[in-house]
C-alpha cells in the first residue's frame, strides 16, 4: 500500500494531481487510516498506470472516465482516434505556422514603416495557408514572446495607433 506522497513519488507527478484525480473520480484510494490518510493498492497503482498514459497521448481529463470504464472496444478506440486527429490538426496547424516563419525569415528585417501594408501582410500570411484562426494564435504568440518586436511590427505596417492597441488586446489569451 502507498501514501498519497508514495504513489506521486513512484508515478514522477505532484500530490496535486493525485488528488485531483480523486476529485475527478478517477483514482480512490483503496482504503483510509485512521489518521485520515489515504492509501492506495496495486489496483489504484495500475489505474494511475493507465491514466498517465492516456493523459501521455493528450487525451483530456474530461475523457477519462469514460476511456477508463471501457474494456478495449470500438469506444475506446473511437476516443483514442478523435484524440489522434485532433493531434494532427495541431500538427498540420503547427506546420503551417512554420512555413509562415520561413516565408518570414527569407526577409528577416521588419518591412520599412508603409513599405507592406496590413493587407498585403494578411494576404502574404493567407497565401502561406493560414487561416484566420492560425493568424491570430501567430499576433498571440509574437505578443507573448516579443511585445516590443510585435508593436514594432504592427507600426511598420502603418496602422493607425488606435487599432494598435486593439489588436495587441485581442493578442493576449
Amino acid at each position: 500500500m502507498l501514501t498519497v506522497s508514495q504513489l506521486a513519488k513512484r508515478f514522477g507527478i505532484s500530490r496535486t494531481s493525485i488528488l485531483y484525480y480523486e476529485r475527478q473520480g478517477l483514482l480512490l484510494p483503496s482504503k483510509r487510516g485512521d489518521n485520515g490518510y489515504r492509501w492506495y493498492g496495486q489496483e489504484a497503482v495500475e489505474r494511475l498506470e493507465k491514466i498517465m498514459a492516456y493523459r501521455s497521448f493528450g487525451v483530456p481529463v474530461a475523457h477519462l472516465a469514460s476511456l477508463l470504464a471501457m474494456k478495449a472496444d470500438a469506444g475506446q478506440q473511437q476516443i483514442l482516434q478523435d484524440q489522434f486527429t485532433a493531434l494532427e490538426q495541431q500538427i498540420q496547424q503547427l506546420r503551417l505556422q512554420q512555413k509562415a516563419i520561413v516565408q518570414y525569415m527569407d526577409q528577416p528585417q521588419l518591412p520599412e514603416r508603409g513599405a507592406v501594408s496590413k493587407e498585403r501582410w494578411s494576404q502574404i500570411m493567407r497565401d502561406a495557408g493560414l487561416s484566420d484562426e492560425d493568424m491570430h494564435n501567430w499576433h498571440i504568440q509574437f505578443e507573448h514572446n516579443e511585445p516590443d518586436g510585435h508593436q514594432a511590427f504592427l507600426e511598420s505596417l502603418d496602422i493607425e495607433a488606435d487599432e494598435i492597441v486593439r489588436i495587441r488586446r485581442w493578442s493576449r489569451p
